[in-house]
């Protein structure tokens, strides 16, 4: 075997789609250690969850990302580029997934909304080790420096050390330079959510998503906490969502009565 074939072979997919800066920037931090290849949407697929397309055929393109990155685009969901590579357009097994590195915080209960998250959980319910990693601004120009050296270390910790099954690494780092890195929990937190209504000039009625984002959690080892902190943060999540404490409460009362 060559030293090229060693090397691990590292999929990179994403939600802010193919042409993202974000996943031109994670990719140059994958490609430092291993091969890379990028599968991802052919456009922006945030806040799309773990949702998967069915309805409609699912298509991919071959594109070279940043001129040097061999990758191919889907016009489907996160999940769908995971689950699409690992079916159809690999004929290599990754070593590891990475998603990202999206634009926006993907903390607290923003977990459950990513597409960027559910590409990395859907690595992990494939049995791949698999991170997911966010910078907090927004802004398509934000400097994701600091985003990526958190990805070189928690990369290169997974690497070494794997990841326990059914276990997604979940980063999220602030924009500018790299102050450090924190092992986190997700932070309690909702959505205040309304909904503005108007009307079309059909006089036909729509209405736009609002609202604000509410923290209902003071604890200084939640990754809100850390991030506002300005030091990044790794979440260890798990696609399990059973709750084991209350089972444990009721396994022995019947259901019969």
């Amino acid at each position: 075997m060559s030293e090229l074939e060693e090397r691990p072979f590292i999929l990179v997919s994403n939600d802010d789609g193919i042409f993202s800066p974000g996943i031109k920037a994670l990719a140059e931090v994958a490609a430092e250690f291993g091969d890379v290849y990028i599968v991802a949407p052919d456009k922006e697929q945030s806040a799309v969850g773990h949702s998967i397309t069915i309805q409609v055929p699912l298509r991919a393109s071959k594109f070279t990302v940043a001129e040097k990155f061999d990758g191919e685009a889907v016009n489907g969901t996160p999940a769908d580029c995971v689950k699409l590579a690992h079916g159809q357009l690999l004929d290599r097994k990754p070593d590891l997934v990475v998603s990202g590195i999206n634009h926006g915080s993907n903390a607290g209960i923003n977990i459950m909304y990513s597409g960027t998250v559910s590409a990395a959980t859907e690595g992990t319910i494939l049995g791949y080790p698999s991170i997911a990693v966010s910078c907090t601004e927004y802004s398509e120009e934000a400097n994701l420096r600091g985003c990526q050296e958190a990805a070189r270390r928690v990369i290169k910790f997974v690497l070494k050390n794997g990841l326990p099954k059914g276990v997604t690494l979940n980063v999220n780092a602030p924009a500018g330079e790299f102050t450090g890195l924190k092992w986190t929990r997700q932070a309690d937190s909702r959505y205040v959510e309304e909904y503005e209504s108007r009307t079309d000039p059909f006089n036909r009625a729509y209405y736009w998503l609002t609202g604000k984002f509410e923290l209902l959690d003071e604890g200084k080892d939640s990754d809100i906490h850390v991030l506002n902190q300005g030091y990044a943060s790794v979440t260890p999540i798990q696609y399990d969502l059973t709750a084991y404490d209350l089972l444990g409460d009721v396994e022995d009362i019947s259901l019969d009565d």
